[in-house]
């Protein structure tokens, strides 16, 4: 009872290796997993169920975890989530990605996207796996003080127009990174965190090698930095197309390296929006090992443009 990718889109897309930029690993996947716990659907279409869903779109699983285990690994396996649906996480690995090479897909814009609330402190989304991806998903908090609603914590993932979104106080960190995450990449990035203190980073780097990061819209009271780089260095970190980033924190970090060890690139394209108009040009990045890559503009009040981040240039040394 399992649907195919050629049975629930008639039409093909088995020429290509994206649906909507959802990265598939082959151009023939396994299955398609269907997953609805949204009250508005099509006549004829069942609720939800892991008990008695078959996963496909006629009848759809109830939860995420569930289509998850439904997987086979390195198949090149697709979960669709589909618009309206709410599912909630109360433990750690409430919804653990552990099976290779899945993608989990949301459909719908805006209020209608997947949404996935956090409703403990140690509730979390888990990568543990390689080579999986998640695409177009808004995370909630809806408790004060979630301590970390995602972590990658495996080499090749891809999180991807995706949105942590502070509801009910603030979310500690938004997505943490561990040093088995090589490669990671965190495109396309939202971050709407609250306007009180009670935030520490947007995103948190813990070693790993060859991660990316680029963010469309960055906004929140982050008392360490937006990118915090923590406890292990990470090497060749690329972070890049960050298109709004504001820190209503008065520590005034967009991206801070606390090991002072760690390797990579900022910019191009990096504007920063920062809490006071005090000498905080240059230290928007802090990281003495990093390289800056023009343009990062960082402005420091109201009425004022950006200015272009003042670290010392590189010259053409005449041997």
């Amino acid at each position: 009872m399992k649907s195919s990718l050629v049975t629930n889109f008639p039409n093909g897309f088995t020429n290509g290796v994206t649906i909507a930029g959802v990265p598939i690993q082959q151009a023939h996947p396994g299955e398609v997993f269907f997953v609805n716990g949204s009250s508005v659907k099509k006549t004829g279409v069942s609720s939800g169920s892991d008990s008695t869903g078959a996963g496909t779109y006629n009848k759809p699983f109830a939860t995420i975890d569930y289509a998850i285990g439904r997987c086979t690994a390195s198949r090149g396996d697709i979960i669709m989530v589909m618009p309206g649906h709410t599912e909630t996480v109360a433990a750690a690995s409430g919804i653990d990605l552990d099976v290779a090479g899945v993608a989990i897909f949301g459909m719908g814009t805006g209020s209608l996207r997947p949404t996935i609330n956090f409703t403990a402190t140690a509730s979390t989304l888990t990568q543990a796996a390689a080579n999986t991806s998640i695409k177009n998903i808004l995370c909630t908090g809806g408790i004060d003080a979630v301590v970390s609603p995602i972590i990658m914590s495996a080499a090749d993932c891809v999180i991807e127009d995706c949105e942590t979104r502070d509801v009910t106080g603030q979310m500690t960190d938004g997505i943490v990174t561990t040093a088995a995450a090589t490669r990671f990449r965190i495109l396309n990035h939202t971050h709407n965190g609250a306007t009180a203190a009670g935030t520490n980073a947007g995103i948190a780097i813990v070693g790993g090698s060859g991660g990316e990061i680029t963010i469309k819209r960055m906004d929140g009271n982050f008392a360490v930095g937006g990118v915090d780089i923590r406890t292990t260095a990470t090497t060749d970190l690329f972070v890049h197309d960050v298109k709004y980033f504001r820190n209503r924190n008065a520590s005034d970090i967009f991206l801070v390296d606390t090991i002072t060890a760690s390797t990579g690139q900022v910019g191009p394209d990096v504007f920063i929006r920062l809490a006071t108009d005090a000498a905080n040009i240059t230290e928007a990045v802090t990281g003495a090992t990093l390289v800056v890559q023009d343009p990062v503009y960082v402005v420091n009040a109201a009425n004022e443009k950006g200015l272009l981040i003042n670290w010392t240039a590189s010259t053409d040394a005449i041997v």
